[in-house]
């Protein structure tokens, strides 16, 4: 299990390793400061109160992006009840930015094209990936 905290240390989340995780470029990503891994949410415990937000310039946001009251850190988003009633509740991503870069030593680094991403297919990538903790 790898431990996930906010700055202050309010909002803890515990999960397996990802399998990869994505530092997508498009405006919420960014803006958001995360670099998300992908879960069920039966896996991944979060611990303390979050503060939700959902994109208010989308017509039908996919995810509610949370983060600490406190200290502002992102830790995670959930998928938005639309999203959820459409497709289920089978979707967590966690802010990876937030575990210590030891604990994901191995894991491959993505760089996905958000900011061209029409919502539809799969993303292209703005470069190779790479492995943490390698080069």
């Amino acid at each position: 299990m790898i431990t996930l905290t906010c700055l202050c240390g309010q909002v803890r989340l515990e999960t397996g390793r990802p399998d990869y995780i994505n530092e997508c470029n498009c405006t919420l990503c960014r803006k958001s400061g995360a670099r998300w891994a992908y879960f069920d949410p039966a896996t991944v415990t979060v611990e303390g109160v979050t503060k939700g937000y959902s994109r208010a310039d989308k017509a039908e946001p996919g995810a509610e992006v949370q983060s600490c009251p406190e200290c502002g850190a992102t830790t995670h988003f959930v998928l938005t009840p639309a999203m959820v009633a459409k497709h289920g509740n089978t979707l967590m991503g966690v802010n990876m930015l937030l575990a210590d870069e030891a604990d994901l030593a191995g894991v491959e680094l993505r760089f996905p094209d958000g900011a061209a991403w029409d919502g539809a297919g799969a993303f292209t990538y703005v470069r190779e990936a790479r492995v943490i903790g390698e080069g």
